[in-house]
């Protein structure tokens, strides 16, 4: 069964176009090790700059995979040159009953 995941991705100084684009590239490397859906990610990006996305894991165990995925590690890393992982309840829009965000294309 699939899980959805809501992550955020605070960009460090300077870094958000290099965010934007890791994100935009994300469910393509994770799809190359067979391990998320064929649902489309959703990215978009509060006022802060922060980016959001919403992806579809095949399952649990698709997850557990990953963290020991040398392909998948390596792109988790250029996320961590250029981005905070934080909690999408920190998010200031994910406070409001309809949260908005500007979509990323």
């Amino acid at each position: 069964m699939g899980r959805i995941v809501i992550v955020g991705y605070k960009p460090k100084p300077g870094k958000a176009e290099a965010l934007r684009s890791l994100a935009r590239t994300h469910i393509q490397g994770l799809r190359a090790e067979g391990l998320v859906t064929p649902r489309e990610a959703i990215i978009m990006e509060a006022n802060d700059g922060t980016i959001i996305e919403v992806f579809e894991w095949k399952s649990k165990e698709a997850i557990e995979s990953a963290h020991k995925n040398l392909a998948v590690q390596a792109l988790w890393k250029g996320f961590s040159d250029v981005c905070d992982y934080v909690p999408v309840a920190s998010i200031a829009e994910a406070k409001q009953l309809f949260a908005e965000f500007a979509a990323v294309r």
